[in-house]
């Protein structure tokens, strides 16, 4: 069946164009005068802010009990904006619809703001009113802010520990949010798990990916610290399946076993599950929609411009990327490889991002002003060699299986003399910190900025004690730990960067303490990582 005429794609693209805006609002059943419990289970987010606007997002779902009409009908949600937690002085205020198609998600676009400023907000439904989130505006592009504070997180595996480190991420005082990717995981329960998963399966249909959001959004330190300001986002793998790569399918576990059946189809519904529980622009969603069939595409790649202090460029390195070459398949499928075994290797042609997102984000560094440039993207940037002496084995998944991809970037950086470049990563449940070179062959090559890739929240690492020999192995790295899970925040100033490595000492712990682990500090035009 074309997509045209496929009646599911014309009914999620009626409901996604209504709940941008686009169409008129589509008939409803009024919501319960009273709900039996709490609609609002999951919490409130905001994110994809703007200077003068920002998303709102919750989604229905009550924490027992049914839906009206068992789910069937569109629901009215009021929405408020307001300069105090008290919502005595309302700036915005309006009605939206939670709609069946998209799991009753709401995401409303609030505009009309000031720039620069901290706004609360809430929802109502019936007799129900919504925690109240805390949001803020971007400065004006040409406004010159004096700080920026910005925690980068990633990889919050269920099973594998408590959400301690929201909730000590609660107290940064932050102004963003960086989340760079698996916020959930599409495994079973994990042996030997810490916490184990209400239903043992694996996540493989639109329902699946929900009830797998779902859980997330129950925790109460998940929900705390999204509501506490705007978060940026982008995904990597595990919103979908291990190791999956543009429209070709990933790890097909169990290994030697194609469990996924219709790869398209299972991308397309974790694409919209994903949209669905994240406060991105319904408008993103519905042009997505218009222009591909289903929930095929979503676009994350965007910039946010923090005055002229920061330009925060979120990237997506897994939705475009050409399939992985020469993984190992024995005795199960590794990604470590010798280039010098792999013909495919250094083919010019493969991309990370995709044509566009180059050619965009080239874009983007042309216009690079004296500030901080920031790339958020998925995973370790720097090169890493990982067998200690002669020879080497390198990680065919993230930047070094793709090296000409990596050296177009590094060619972008330094062709448009990009000032201040900081890499933020995740991804790989370890924090390493480094700089970034112009080729990582040549360790006298330039420096062209910094790289923080950092640790998980709670997925655990590897192989920590090969940290270590692995970081002697690779001298534009400065710094690395496998051992502790957390997050780092880094707070920029028109003089400096300070990147603080916030660590717990024991993620399997829900009352967990945290401690900085290091502390380094880049002087503004000199990108040279300093130990504080």
């Amino acid at each position: 069946m074309s997509a045209l005429r496929d009646p599911h794609r014309r009914r999620l693209l009626k409901a996604a164009a209504a709940a941008a805006g686009l169409l008129g609002l589509p008939g409803c059943a009024g919501s319960p005068a009273r709900w039996q419990s709490d609609p609002f289970s999951l919490g409130v987010a905001s994110g994809s802010p703007a200077a003068d606007s920002v998303v709102l997002w919750t989604r229905l779902l009550p924490a027992r009990g049914a839906l009206p009409d068992g789910g069937q009908s569109a629901l009215p949600v009021l929405w408020e904006v307001a300069h105090d937690p008290g919502f005595s002085r309302i700036v915005q205020r309006g009605q939206t619809l939670a709609l069946p198609q998209l799991a009753h998600s709401v995401h409303v676009e609030a505009g009309g703001l000031e720039p620069d400023r901290w706004y609360f907000y809430r929802f109502h439904s019936g007799d129900a009113t919504s925690p109240v989130g805390r949001t803020r505006t971007l400065p004006a592009p040409d406004a010159q802010p004096s700080r920026l504070r910005l925690s980068y997180a990633s990889c919050q595996r269920w099973e594998h520990g408590y959400y301690a480190a929201w909730r000590h991420m609660r107290d940064e005082q932050l102004d963003l949010v960086m989340f760079l990717g698996d916020y959930i995981y599409e495994y079973p329960n994990a042996t030997a798990a810490v916490r184990s998963f209400p239903t043992l399966g694996w996540v493989h249909t639109l329902s699946d990916y929900r009830e797998r959001y779902a859980l997330h959004r129950s925790d109460p330190d998940l929900q705390a610290m999204h509501a506490q300001c705007p978060w940026l986002l982008t995904w990597d793998d595990h919103e979908v399946q291990n190791d999956y790569a543009g429209t070709k399918e990933g790890d097909p576990y169990p290994w030697g076993m194609n469990a996924s059946g219709d790869f398209a189809a299972r991308r397309a519904a974790a694409y919209q599950a994903y949209y669905e529980h994240m406060p991105l622009r319904a408008s993103e969603f519905a042009r997505a929609l218009t222009q591909h069939a289903g929930a095929s595409e979503l676009r994350l790649h965007s910039r946010y411009r923090f005055g002229r202090l920061a330009d925060l460029l979120l990237l997506d390195a897994r939705q475009y990327r050409d399939p992985q070459v020469c993984t190992p398949r024995a005795p199960r499928p590794s990604g470590l490889v010798s280039p010098s075994t792999c013909a495919a290797w250094n083919d010019p042609r493969r991309t990370l991002l995709g044509t566009a997102q180059e050619q965009w984000l080239d874009g983007m560094l042309s216009q690079a002003g004296g500030g901080w440039t920031v790339l958020g993207q998925q995973t370790l940037f720097g090169r890493r060699d990982n067998l200690p002496g002669e020879g080497e084995l390198v990680w065919n998944d993230g930047w070094d299986g793709y090296s000409a991809a990596r050296t177009r970037l590094t060619e972008s950086l330094r062709r448009h003399a990009v000032r201040n470049t900081v890499m933020l990563g995740g991804d790989v449940h370890e924090n390493w910190v480094g700089h970034v070179k112009a080729d990582y062959l040549r360790p006298e090559s330039d420096t062209l900025g910094v790289e923080f890739c950092g640790t998980s929240i709670t997925s655990q690492a590897g192989g920590p004690e090969l940290v270590a020999a692995r970081l002697a192995e690779n001298p534009h790295f400065v710094f690395a730990d496998g051992w502790q899970r957390g997050y780092g925040v880094a707070e920029f100033t028109p003089q400096r960067l300070t990147t603080t490595l916030r660590v717990l000492d024991d993620a399997r712990r829900s009352s967990a303490s945290i401690a900085t682990l290091a502390r380094f500090t880049v002087e503004d035009g000199r990108p040279r990582l300093e130990r504080a």
